[in-house]
């Protein structure tokens, strides 16, 4: 419940209307409790709970620390994303909410049924695009229509960034975006009833003097599956969750697969500069390592065995002989 907190200018106001006759308490009170009944609209029906808003709200920041990463790395200039709001209100009005002409892009998300929108103010739009073609990043707030060069950059950018939406919800479900459509004018996507409750997330961004913002429409059919996933119950599991044997495995074969660099320390020694610019090939150089003592098997840098020196089919190798505990090579 929302509380408004009165200035002290405003508490002196109605201390002296109430002394002096010109407002009755008992009619204040009557207001107030009038206050209380509230009416209900039926178009906006609340189909999230805040927890689920939250979750969203969560999910929709990585989002936003992803955007920021790559079109600071597309655009090669400082860019700033963050998430601004996350409201539920009818499709209808997310519509009337957007310019007239706008940057729309139209992306499914396979295998959740129905699409979503990503809507970009122009300005900011066309500041990507004079960055794309060496621009120092200057916004125009005006979209007619795209010639064909204008719709290929854009359109190659922004595949770019709807792949980093799968990536943001890969917590939640796995999914693939595609982009299908690059419109500029609302009035031709129909994409749900305009009664249909869909999900608005509203985000800042700014690209060096340029600022706006970055809409994306969700709509509740498109959620309706993972809705239950969008819960802190659902959250704390995935955190206590124990691995099945078959993640386990698969676990264990990734890691054997790893490749790492193995290399054996014969020894060290200490030469003058003088020396070493006046080396040669047949030069001996003495190591400070006795020929009977063990050497040291550096596993990707790291001390972690002690092994000797031996000879396998005319090859030189080294026999492992035992692990070297934390902080044994300092000790000794």
């Amino acid at each position: 419940m929302s509380t408004e907190i009165m200035s002290q200018s405003e508490i002196d106001a109605l201390l002296s209307a109430l002394s002096t006759g010109e407002m009755n308490a008992e009619e204040l009170k009557k207001e107030q409790q009038d206050k209380k009944v509230k009416v209900y609209d039926f178009k906006r029906a609340l189909r999230f709970s805040k927890d689920q808003i939250r979750n969203l709200t969560r999910i929709h920041e990585n989002f936003a620390r992803l955007l920021t990463t790559y079109f600071s790395a597309q655009l090669r200039t400082y860019i700033q994303i963050s998430v601004a709001s996350v409201d539920q209100l009818p499709y209808e009005e997310f519509i009337r909410s957007i310019p007239k002409m706008t940057i729309l892009n139209v992306f499914e998300v396979a295998p959740l049924e129905g699409r979503v929108v990503l809507e970009i103010n122009p300005t900011i739009a066309y500041a990507m695009l004079d960055r794309q073609l060496g621009g120092k990043g200057s916004g125009v707030n005006k979209v007619d229509s795209l010639t064909e060069i204008e719709t290929r950059l854009m359109t190659s950018l922004f595949e770019g960034a709807i792949e980093n939406f799968g990536e943001a919800w890969d917590n939640i479900a796995t999914i693939q975006p595609i982009l299908t459509d690059l419109e500029v004018n609302p009035q031709f996507l129909q994409m749900v009833s305009p009664n249909e409750t869909v999900i608005v997330i509203s985000m800042n961004i700014t690209i060096g003097d340029v600022t706006g913002v970055i809409n994306i429409c969700i709509p509740h059919v498109v959620l309706e599956p993972v809705i239950p996933k969008l819960t802190a119950h659902y959250w704390m599991e995935e955190k206590n969750k124990v691995r099945q044997p078959h993640e386990i495995a698969a676990l264990e074969k990734a890691i054997r697969a790893t490749p790492l660099m193995v290399s054996a320390e014969l020894g060290t020694s200490e030469i003058s500069f003088a020396d070493l610019l006046n080396i040669s090939i047949g030069d001996v150089i003495a190591l400070d390592q006795k020929i009977d003592s063990p050497i040291i098997l550096n596993v990707d840098s790291k001390p972690t065995f002690k092994a000797q020196v031996g000879q396998v089919k005319k090859n030189l190798a080294v026999q492992i002989i035992e692990k070297i505990k934390e902080g044994s090579e300092d000790d000794e």
